[in-house]
């Protein structure tokens, strides 16, 4: 059984994943949209941006988000003179710093399903005296319902497992920036090895069955097309 406090990290971070698909799907509609039909360098820069998550050590990025976001950064002392409260070490500064960590896997598969909607369609649609954002939400919309359901989906399981740009930015307050990934090492630092067993084995199964439900889905797909 999970202890309280593993319950209360376990809540939290279910809301962080939740609040970063969201925000992330608001976020990288457009700018998936945009890299899908640009051409040019300025989009291979764009698209090396977004995907340097993915490269770049967690802890680096968690440093640098953690100086932007902190009273003394940029960001995080606007942020203290609008609210009075600290972006760093609360949840906001978890979503911020989740949203950035999981960009990739939100704009890629979205890129990736508006590149396959082609511009013909969308010629066609305005043909049809369709304004740019009515063939968006009646063609390009309904033929990229794949890759949201994707974006959603790696997005959600990303961050639930998150944990160098977690600890560097939230740090491990109960009840606030507590999340499941901090919750295992703190359990293994204590050498509780049965409750680290039961949260890893638990995160362990859950990607699994996300992943698997996403190949399954994408399958199907590529079956009833062709």
């Amino acid at each position: 059984m999970l202890s309280p406090a593993d319950w209360e990290a376990a809540r939290t971070t279910l809301l962080l994943a939740a609040s970063t698909v969201v925000v992330l799907i608001l976020v990288a509609t457009p700018l998936a949209w945009r890299l899908a039909f640009a051409r040019g360098r300025w989009a291979r820069v764009v698209e090396a941006v977004v995907a340097l998550p993915l490269v770049l050590p967690p802890t680096v990025m968690g440093f640098y988000l953690l100086v932007l976001l902190g009273p003394a950064g940029p960001i995080g002392s606007w942020w203290v003179k609008l609210t009075g409260d600290t972006l760093s070490f609360s949840f906001s500064g978890l979503v911020i710093a989740s949203c950035l960590h999981s960009l990739p896997f939100a704009v890629q598969p979205l890129q990736n399903a508006f590149e396959s909607v082609g511009r013909r369609r969308l010629e066609a649609a305005a043909s049809l005296r369709a304004s740019p954002l009515d063939a968006f939400f009646s063609v390009a919309l309904p033929l990229a319902l794949r890759g949201y359901v994707t974006a959603a989906v790696l997005t959600f399981a990303h961050t639930l497992g998150e944990f160098g740009v977690m600890l560097m930015v939230g740090g491990n307050i109960p009840g606030r920036t507590r999340v499941l990934s901090i919750s295992i090492f703190e359990h293994v630092e204590t050498l509780d090895y049965a409750a680290a067993h039961r949260l890893a084995a638990a995160l362990l199964i859950f990607s699994f069955v996300v992943l698997l439900s996403v190949y399954l889905a994408n399958g199907r797909y590529r079956t009833r097309v062709a």
